[in-house]
């Protein structure tokens, strides 16, 4: 099954995979704001006890003291900063998601087919080699497999040679048709991995506009408060340095897997145009017993 195909495939994945990412992001923000509940609850409760009101007085701020460090912790989170980001920043968020998940899906659906490729190899020497003809050990193979794809195109190019009109050389016109078929699996073979490169590519660019974006946002903060407080600036600053993150954790991948795929990509071809060339000397030598 050639990528194209698989496209719709990769839409419905991004849409059923997001939606419990983003579920789980909204999920988190209320429970922080219920873990902080309880403090001022105990404040209001201290200052109603008897007589020693130092000793509570002392003791509060202590209890106080986490609580504002998980509220800090927490609005420099994804969570926090997922539910301070504007539009903008959401949609860079959103589009590094669809490239990690399309660079995931396509190096699953890849490896199952270099998988799937290098089986069919050992079954076309098991197999296919060992027939009484050509046209039986096409037959011994899958109907989906490329080895099989390929001995078909031989053997239609010999059927088709004698009804040609002209004068065309059969070595050439054999010669021709295998070598389309071959590097149409060769080219199936590559389905995709101009996505994984373009993701390996963009996506660090992306995260940078997003970084570029949460500065922007930190000295506009600056500029309409008039103090460079951290609290100011720490929100668009952590947006800022996430979206980096998330784009190069976004890229690496896509570049691993791109290489690796190209190395596996040329193992296997190599199988195929090896099972090519004994298929262009079997017909060959049969076209001239033929002759």
């Amino acid at each position: 099954m050639s990528f194209i195909k698989r496209i719709p495939a990769l839409l419905i994945a991004a849409v059923v995979f997001s939606a419990p990412v983003l579920t789980a992001v909204v999920a988190l923000q209320p429970a922080s704001a219920v873990a902080q509940a309880p403090a001022p609850a105990a404040d209001v409760a201290k200052p109603a006890d008897a007589a020693p009101a130092a000793a509570p007085a002392a003791v509060a701020p202590a209890a106080a003291a986490p609580t504002q460090a998980e509220s800090a912790e927490s609005a420099l989170g994804v969570a926090g900063i997922w539910k301070k980001a504007d539009l903008v920043a959401k949609f860079v968020l959103f589009i590094l998601v669809v490239m990690s998940m399309g660079s995931w899906y396509i190096l699953v659906v890849k490896l199952f087919e270099q998988r799937r490729l290098m089986k069919e190899s050992k079954a076309a020497t098991e197999t296919f080699w060992n027939s009484g003809s050509l046209a039986q050990g096409a037959t011994t193979l899958h109907e989906d497999s490329a080895y099989r794809f390929i001995a078909e195109s031989g053997l239609k190019a010999t059927d088709k040679h004698s009804g040609l009109m002209g004068d065309v050389d059969f070595n050439t016109w054999v010669t021709m048709s295998v070598q389309r078929a071959t590097d149409n699996v060769n080219s199936r073979l590559g389905d995709g991995l101009a996505f994984l490169a373009t993701v390996g590519s963009t996506s660090p660019f992306v995260g940078l506009f997003g970084t570029v974006w949460g500065i922007y946002h930190a000295l506009v903060a600056i500029g309409a408060s008039g103090q460079s407080s951290l609290d100011k600036v720490a929100g668009p600053i952590g947006e800022s340095l996430i979206m980096t993150a998330i784009g190069l954790a976004v890229a690496v991948p896509a570049v691993l897997s791109y290489n690796w795929l190209i190395r596996r990509n040329k193992t296997a071809m190599e199988q195929v145009r090896a099972f090519s060339a004994d298929l262009h000397s079997v017909l060959m030598s049969q076209g001239s017993k033929t002759k």
